[in-house]
Order: C-alpha cells, then structure tokens, then sequence
C-alpha cells in the first residue's frame, strides 16, 4: 500500500478529530480544490472515500460536506480496487 500512497502523493496518515472517521488514521490526496480521496486506517484495512470539504484545512476536524464510501477493505491485488482508485485520479 505504501507505493500506492507515494505514487497517488497522498498525505502522512494523521488521527481523525472529527469522529466522521472514528478517530482512526486518515491520508488523503486532492483531486482539485474542494474534492479529496481519503483512505481510512483501521488496523491492518483501508477503506476508500470521495469527500467534500471547504479546503484541506478542514479534513480530519470538521464533518465534510459530501463522503461517499469508494471501495471497502482496498485490496491492491484486486483490478477492481485499482480501476475504482485510478478513475478518480487519472
């Protein structure tokens, strides 16, 4: 997964303050001002969200506008985890 975050250029994981995520580990990755992908941490699983939110700033400490749930359980080895990621960010 660590290539996958380097190449997409996602954020160093950091802890959720806003409880949308539960408090767990959250990385994300700008797809232009206000539309982000974020990959939630929980133990050893990734899930995949589209989000809103008024700015970067705002991600991990305020409730997003929009959050909409891409693919559960991310599994690289699955082509249809890896087409779902690259149909937002290619």
């Amino acid at each position: 997964m660590e290539n996958i975050f380097k190449y997409y250029q996602f954020s160093a994981f950091f802890k959720d303050e806003s409880d949308v995520f539960s408090g767990n580990q959250i990385a994300y990755t700008e797809l232009n001002n206000t539309h982000y992908l974020i990959f939630e941490k929980k133990e050893d699983s990734y899930t995949l969200f589209v989000s809103r939110y008024g700015g970067r700033h705002e991600i991990g400490k305020l409730k997003p506008e929009i959050l909409e749930t891409v693919v559960e359980n991310y599994d690289k080895s699955i082509p249809e985890h890896r087409v779902a990621l690259r149909r937002y960010l290619e």
